[in-house]
C-alpha cells in the first residue's frame, strides 16, 4: 500500500468519536475463504480507517463473524455499528445473538437496518416499542448508541426530529434523491446527529457495467442503428471514475462515507482519492451529476427508494 493513512478528522455527531472520512462497508462473502475476508478489513484498518459496519443478514451472520476475527488486538479504536434486521421483532435477543457471533461483549451503535416504512417507525416510536428496548441494551451496556439506516427521506426526518438517534445512515453520492444532501444532512448536524452516508458508488453501477455489487449485468444494451442496419456489438456504457464518486460525496461533507472494498486494488484507489481530495466547485459537481444519470442507465432499476430518475 501507498498511499498516506488516513487519519480521523472530526466528531461522529454526539457520540464524540473522531471518525476517518471513510469507513469499512460490508466484505462478506462466502465465496472467498474466511481468513481472506479478515485480511481484507484488516488491510483497511491499517490504511487508518477506524469506523466498521456489520449486520446480522449480511451473508446471514458470515459478516458479523468476519468483523469479529479482524478486530481482535485493536477493537479499542475502531467505532463498532452493527444492525437490527427484524424490525418488529423483540430487540435484546436479537442483539444477544449479535454480540455472539462477533465475539463482543458490545458495539458501540446498533441501528434499525433499512428502516424505510414510516408505520413501522412510528410502531418502534412508541412507548415500549424498539427504540425504548434498544435504550435498554443502552443501559445494561450491549451498546452504546443507537440510531436507523434508511432509504426514505421522510423517515430520517421523523427519527431526527423525534431525538430518537444519535447516528443515521443513508445514500449520499452523485445519484441519490436531493432531499437526502438539501434536508437531511444539514438537519442531522443541525441536531448534533451523525451521519453515515453509502451509495457513493451506486452500487457499483455509476463504476461499472453491473446491476448492483458486482452482479453482471443480465442484458446489455446494443449499439445504435445505422444507415447499414443495427448495430448488433454490445454497446459502451457510460462510467464515472472513483475519485469522481469519492470527491463529489466528500464535497457534501458527511461524517463518514461507509465503503464496501472488497480488493486490495479498489481499496487503493479510494485511499488514494481520499489523500488528493480538494472540495469540488459547483459547476464540478454539477457535471458529475449530469454524467452519473447517464451511468446509471441501462443497469438495472435503481431499487434503494426513492429513485431520482423516476
Amino acid at each position: 500500500m501507498t498511499t498516506l493513512p488516513l487519519t480521523p478528522r472530526r466528531p461522529l455527531g454526539r457520540t464524540g468519536f473522531v471518525a476517518t472520512a471513510l469507513g469499512i462497508g460490508d466484505l462478506a462473502d462466502r465465496t472467498i475463504p474466511f481468513d481472506t475476508c479478515v485480511a481484507t478489513i484488516r488491510r483497511a484498518l491499517d490504511a487508518g480507517l477506524n469506523l466498521i459496519d456489520t449486520a446480522p443478514n449480511y451473508e446471514a451472520g458470515y459478516s458479523e463473524q468476519i468483523v469479529g476475527a479482524a478486530l481482535q488486538g485493536v477493537r479499542d479504536r475502531i467505532f463498532v455499528v452493527d444492525k437490527i434486521d427484524e424490525l418488529t421483532a423483540p430487540v435484546a435477543a436479537q442483539i444477544d445473538a449479535s454480540l455472539l457471533r462477533l465475539g463482543l461483549d458490545y458495539t458501540d451503535a446498533f441501528v434499525f437496518h433499512g428502516l424505510s416504512s414510516i408505520e413501522t417507525f412510528r410502531h418502534l416510536a412508541a412507548p415500549g416499542g424498539g427504540f425504548d428496548q434498544l435504550a435498554d441494551c443502552i443501559r445494561a451496556g450491549k451498546t452504546r448508541f443507537r440510531g436507523i439506516s434508511s432509504h426514505n427521506p421522510a423517515v430520517l426526518r421523523a427519527a431526527i426530529e423525534a431525538d430518537l438517534c444519535d447516528i443515521v445512515m443513508f445514500a449520499v453520492g452523485p445519484f441519490v434523491d436531493r432531499r437526502y444532501i438539501d434536508e437531511i444532512l444539514p438537519l442531522a448536524h443541525a441536531r448534533n446527529v451523525g451521519t453515515i452516508c453509502f451509495k457513493t458508488f451506486g452500487a457499483g453501477k455509476l463504476l461499472g457495467d453491473t446491476a448492483g455489487y458486482n452482479q453482471p449485468l443480465q442484458q446489455r444494451p446494443r449499439g445504435k442503428l445505422s444507415s447499414g442496419g443495427r448495430d448488433d456489438t454490445e454497446a459502451v456504457l457510460p462510467r464515472l471514475s472513483v475519485a469522481e464518486c469519492l470527491h463529489y460525496t466528500m464535497t457534501i461533507d458527511p461524517d463518514v462515507a461507509l465503503l464496501g472494498l472488497s480488493f486490495p486494488n479498489e481499496q487503493d484507489q479510494a485511499f488514494a482519492a481520499a489523500a488528493a481530495f480538494v472540495p469540488l466547485a459547483p459547476a464540478q459537481m454539477a457535471e458529475i451529476r449530469s454524467r452519473a444519470v447517464a451511468a446509471r442507465r441501462d443497469k438495472g432499476p435503481c431499487w434503494w427508494n426513492p429513485d431520482p430518475d423516476r
